[in-house]
This record gives structure tokens, sequence and C-alpha cells, in this order.
């Protein structure tokens, strides 16, 4: 290898170097559009078969029948803030009158009474639990800044609604002339496989989508009866914010199950540990747990098997490895990529012996 050639490498090298910091800190950059982008095609997904509907029911126009899906993001939207609000007041007005020193003391007292409850059961985890100080893990000052932060936050939250939705929009309405565009930008030896492969990811995407929806308003709908039939206060957001762990494969229902005991125990603070705040929350917990055992071998496994065409321990495995090389996120998105992989890997290697043993049920 002579001198110039060493340097043109060496040279090449820097700039695919160089290119590549540039993408990462521009990617950075621009994150939220990103996020914005990526919602609004979820959006756009699970809009489909909505779009479908109003075209081929009420004979709406393309047009027509986009407003109609927007507005029933937009209902969504309202419903779920009008379900907040009143929250969210009843809250601040807490929060004008309120004495950090009393809450303290409150959570301590709660710590107390599970101690002594742990010690009267001869429990050897009593000592550990008495060695907790919460004023030293949790500063409770934090507690009056929460509605400050949360009005901070509702500018940055319209902003993301409003772009979303206004993607969203031109997704819906000129989905053909965007497709149209892409397929410019292929080779056109590629562009049929490449229009079928977007067309049936389109479609699995659209069903699996849909169908993650239905489950976890199935879970929402059985979180909330369990809290109401025990009487924990605020009981539909708990289930909704706790519905909405479940997204989180795995991991999402124990966060859930923790979040609802300590929200419960807190709920009760005053009352007696031992007849009122323990059995309370272990009911919670049983209850939470019995809905988990319905989701795990009723709901999931026809959601994430039917409308992925793939087997449920196929998905465990896409879930696991997804979490050990990217963590949370990774694993919320593993099955969707998964199947935009196994329909593309399809489409372009159908005579692969790997690719034809994945995709035989597709």
């Amino acid at each position: 290898m002579t001198a110039k050639e060493l340097s043109n490498g060496l040279l090449r090298t820097i700039f695919i170097l160089a290119g590549i910091v540039a993408a990462y800190y521009f990617l950075s950059a621009i994150s939220s559009v990103l996020m914005y982008l990526i919602t609004a095609l979820v959006l756009t997904l699970i809009g489909r078969p909505l779009l479908r509907f109003f075209k081929n029911k009420f004979k709406f126009s393309n047009n027509v029948a986009v407003v109609a899906v927007l507005f029933i993001y937009v209902s969504f939207i309202v419903g779920f803030i009008a379900l907040l609000v009143p929250l969210i007041i009843e809250q601040g007005n807490h929060l004008a009158v309120l004495n950090i020193a009393d809450i303290e003391k409150n959570v301590v007292s709660l710590k107390n009474d599970l101690v002594t409850f742990l010690e009267e059961h001869h429990i050897n985890a009593a000592d550990e639990v008495a060695k907790f100080n919460p004023a030293n893990v949790i500063d409770f000052n934090f507690i009056p800044n929460i509605l400050n932060n949360l009005l901070g936050a509702l500018g940055n939250i319209g902003m993301a609604i409003g772009s979303t939705l206004f993607i969203t929009f031109f997704f819906l309405k000129d989905k053909q002339q965007i497709a149209f565009n892409i397929q410019r930008l292929i080779p056109k030896d590629q562009r049929e496989r490449t229009a079928n492969s977007i067309e049936s990811i389109n479609e699995m995407l659209s069903s699996y989508f849909v169908a993650l929806l239905l489950q976890l308003g199935i879970v929402f709908v059985l979180y909330f009866i369990v809290l109401i039939i025990f009487g924990v206060p605020n009981a539909l957001v708990i289930a909704f914010i706790c519905a909405i762990l479940n997204i989180i494969p795995y991991i999402g229902p124990l966060i859930a199950s923790v979040l609802a005991a300590l929200l419960t125990m807190m709920s009760h603070l005053g009352q007696d540990f031992q007849s009122e705040i323990l059995p309370t929350t272990i009911y919670i917990l049983i209850g939470f747990w019995i809905v988990q055992l319905i989701d795990n071998n009723v709901s999931q496994p026809l959601i994430f098997s039917k409308s992925t065409n793939s087997h449920p321990l196929e998905i465990f495995l896409v879930i696991l490895i997804a979490g050990f090389l990217g963590g949370v996120l990774l694993m919320i998105a593993a099955v969707p990529l998964y199947t935009m992989l196994k329909i593309i890997a399809k489409e372009f290697f159908p005579n692969n012996k790997f690719v034809q043993i994945l995709t035989q049920n597709m």
C-alpha cells in the first residue's frame, strides 16, 4: 500500500467517523421531532381501520374521513384532560395548605406500623425496615413544586400534541402520495417488493396496535373494578395510569402493582395499619395479580401471537433479547420492529430456509 492510498484511507475513515458523530448529534438535536413523527406514525396505523370504516360504512370522502378520525383522537385527549383537571385542582387545594412536617410524620408513622406488624409476626425483615429513614431518601419539600413543574410542562405537552396531530393529519390524508414519493427513491427493480412490504407492514402493525389498545382497555376496566371494590380514591386515574404501564412488557405490570399498593397505603394514612391499611393493600395486590393472570393467559397471547403471526415463545425471546440490548424502550418497540423485519425478510429473501421457518405462518 502506497503512502497516498494510506492517507486516502485514513481521510475516508475520518470523514466516516465525523459523519457518524454529526448524524448522532443531529438526531439528538431533533429527537423531539423524531418522537412526533413516530407517534404520528403509530396514530396513523391505528387510524387506518377507522379511516376505512368511515369511507366504506358512511361513504365519507377521504378528507372527511381523516377529519373524523382526528376528531376521535381529539375527543379522547379532551376526555383525558377533563378526567385529570378535577384531580389536579383537588391536589392543588391540598398543596396550598400543605404541611410538609405532617406528611413526613405520617410516612414515618406508616413505617413504624409496618415494623410493629413484622415484629409481632416474627418476620426477620423488621430490623431492615426499622433502619429505613424516609427523610434520608425522600425530600418531601419537592411536593409543593409539583404544580409549578406541571404548569411549566403544559406548554411543551400542548406543542407535542398539536404537532403530532398535524403530522398525523397529513400522514392519513396523503398516505398514497407519501408512499409514491418513497418508492421513487428506490431502484426500479426493487419497487414492487418494497411496495408489497410496506402494505403488509401497514396492515399487520395496524392490527397489532388496535389489538394492543383493546388489551389495555380490558386491563384498565379490570383494574378499575378492583380499585372500586376496595374503595381506593381516584380509582379511575390510578387504573388508567396502571393500564398504560402495561405497555412495558413484563416489567410494567410489576410497576403498576407496586404503584397501586403505595397509593392505596398513602390514601389510608391515619387508619389502623393492621386492620385497615395492610388488608386493603394485600387485597389490591391480589386483585392486580389476578388481572395479570387473565391478561397473560388470555389477552396477550391473542394479541402478540394472532396479530403478528408469531409463536408466544418467539415473542417472549424477542422481548427478552430487546430488554438486554436496549432496555425498556426497545422492549416496547421489540414486537413491531421484529414484525417489520420478518415481513421484509419474507419479501426479499423468500428462498432462505431460516426465513421460511420464521415466516411460515405469515
